[in-house]
C-alpha cells in the first residue's frame, strides 16, 4: 500500500483550503458547506436544500464529504446522514455516482473512464452532480434496487408511492432545520441565490443562510437559476 508523505498532505490541504474559499465566495445554489471540525480540512459537512418544483422541495438533507490524503488525485466519498430513498443511494447513505469512482477501466460497470473521477473535478462539480442525480436517477446500475423499481413505476405510470415516500422524508427534515436555525428556501428566487460574494462591509460569513433574509431575492431573474421548472424530475400536481 502506498504511503502518503508530507508532500501529499501539504498539497491536498492547500487544494481543500482553496476550494473552501472559492465555495464561500461563490456558493453553489442550494448548498451550505462547513467543516465538521475547524482543525480537520478532510471532513466537510454539507447541507443540501431540496430544489423547488421537485419531490425534494423544502427538504434539508445533511451529508458528509470525506477527502483522501492524496486529493485531488483520488476522489472523496460522499455520504448522506439524512435517510434517503433513492435508486443511487445505498442504505448507509453512500452515494453511487460515476464522478466519485476512481478512473480505472472497468467494462462491467458500464462506465467509461472519462465519466469517472479525475483531478480536474472538484467539490463544486460533485455538488452539481449530486443535485442532478437526485432528480434524474440512473436506474441502469442502482444502489437501491427497490427504490429504482419504484422510481420507474412513478416515471412510467405516475404511480405515487415513490413520490409519497420522498415527501414524508422531506417533512421529517423540517424539525432538524428548525433545530439548526436554518431557513430552507422554498421558492426559485430564494434557492437560486447569486453566486457573488457580498461586499466586504457586509460581513465575512458568506454561507447561504445569510442570503435568505435579503428582500431583493424576490426580484431575482429566475432565468439565471441553476434549476429549470421543466426538469424531468419535477413532481406532478
Amino acid at each position: 500500500m502506498a504511503q502518503h508523505g508530507p508532500v501529499h498532505v501539504a498539497s491536498s490541504q492547500k487544494a481543500l483550503m482553496l476550494e473552501m474559499k472559492s465555495l464561500q465566495e461563490e456558493p453553489v445554489e442550494g448548498f451550505k458547506i462547513t467543516l465538521v471540525d475547524e482543525a480537520d480540512l478532510y471532513n466537510w459537512e454539507v447541507a443540501i436544500f431540496g430544489p423547488p418544483n421537485t419531490h425534494y422541495e423544502g427538504g434539508y438533507f445533511k451529508a458528509r464529504i470525506k477527502f483522501p490524503i492524496d486529493y485531488p488525485y483520488s476522489p472523496p466519498a460522499f455520504r448522506f446522514l439524512t435517510k434517503m430513498w433513492h435508486p443511487n443511494i445505498y442504505e448507509n447513505g453512500d452515494v453511487c455516482i460515476s464522478i466519485l469512482h476512481p478512473p480505472v477501466d472497468d467494462p462491467q460497470s458500464g462506465e467509461l473512464p472519462s465519466e469517472r473521477w479525475n483531478p480536474t473535478q472538484n467539490v463544486r462539480t460533485i455538488l452539481l452532480s449530486v443535485i442532478s442525480l437526485l432528480n434524474e436517477p440512473n436506474t441502469s446500475s442502482p444502489a437501491n434496487v427497490d427504490a429504482s423499481v419504484m422510481y420507474r413505476k412513478w416515471r412510467d405510470s405516475k404511480d405515487r408511492e415513490y413520490a409519497e415516500i420522498i415527501r414524508k422524508q422531506v417533512l421529517a427534515t423540517k424539525a432538524e432545520a428548525e433545530r439548526d436555525g436554518v431557513k430552507v428556501p422554498t421558492t426559485l428566487a430564494e434557492y437560486c441565490v447569486r453566486t457573488r460574494a457580498p461586499p466586504p462591509d457586509e460581513g465575512s460569513d458568506l454561507f447561504y443562510d445569510d442570503y435568505y433574509d435579503d428582500e431583493d431575492l424576490e426580484d431575482e431573474d429566475e432565468d439565471d437559476c441553476c434549476y429549470d421548472e421543466d426538469d424531468s424530475g419535477t413532481e406532478e400536481s
